[in-house]
């Protein structure tokens, strides 16, 4: 993987894998963990899920305490339409924020082993092993590069 291959990522919430595609052509499949509560799209701020849709990054930097930190570009024009949509429909309690902060990170050192198990226990990101997020790291350009996330 070069760094300008144009690459993109598609994120199989059902089957907790992590796909690199250049093209058509899968490159690299990762195990992934989510948010602890995986199934359907993030609503709110608090509710433990990952959202879907198609996302590109706002940033990514060296974290602390997960490796890396690469910031998805959520909410963006049409998490906010499925927010207003759903908040007029009563289905978001009352003074609940569409929430945000979500990215793909690693683990604390030594920690592979919590995605291994495939649990999932984030707050709504999408962890990875630490080597996994290193190599795909130099490849996301912010405000460019895609990311699909999908039931």
């Amino acid at each position: 993987m070069g760094p300008d291959a144009g690459l993109r990522f598609v994120v199989d919430k059902s089957d907790r894998r992590f796909m690199v595609y250049a093209g058509d052509s899968l490159l690299r499949t990762y195990p992934c963990v989510l948010g602890e509560q995986p199934v359907g799209d993030k609503h709110c701020q608090g509710d433990r899920r990952t959202p879907e849709g198609s996302f590109t990054f706002r940033s990514k930097r060296v974290h602390g305490q997960w490796h890396k930190f690469i910031w998805i570009d959520y909410p963006n024009a049409e998490s906010w339409r499925r927010y207003r949509e759903r908040k007029a429909a009563g289905l978001i309690p009352a003074g609940k924020d569409i929430g945000g902060e979500i990215g793909i990170h690693g683990v604390p050192d030594g920690m592979d082993h919590w995605i291994d198990a495939g649990a999932d226990w984030t707050w709504g990101c999408i962890a990875l092993r630490n080597a996994d997020v290193d190599e795909i790291y130099p490849h996301i350009k912010p405000n460019r590069t895609v990311i699909t996330i999908q039931p």
